[in-house]
């Protein structure tokens, strides 16, 4: 059976909107890496959840800063429960990304009298 990809998405959501999200799991309820994994979506969702200003480079900045460290955060919890090379390599790498980009865009928002 074939989906159009929106109706697709209508019915299966879509990571781009961060509207209505479910992390909730009943399979893996005692596992350390869910709960730690689920603490971290609630967390970055309840952060992003920011009044907009109407200026799209500021909505931006102010978004992506949750966003980046819900990604930070995941990637810590990889680092303590994961176990695969590639994996642990890609989460470093994302840690040292998404430090650095966190810092521009705060250093952006100051300097536009954002913060």
């Amino acid at each position: 059976m074939l989906i159009a990809p929106s109706v697709y998405a209508q019915e299966h959501g879509h990571h781009g909107s961060h509207g209505e999200y479910s992390t909730t799991t009943d399979t893996h309820v005692d596992n350390p890496a869910v709960a730690a994994y689920q603490a971290a979506s609630d967390r970055m969702h309840e952060d992003m959840a920011m009044a907009f200003t109407g200026n799209p480079d500021v909505d931006f900045a102010q978004g992506m800063i949750p966003h980046h460290e819900g990604a930070i955060a995941m990637a810590e919890i990889v680092l303590e429960h994961g176990e695969d090379d590639e994996i642990r390599q890609l989460a470093e790498e994302i840690i040292a990304a998404q430090e650095s980009e966190i810092a521009f865009l705060k250093e952006w928002l100051e300097e536009n009298g954002q913060q």
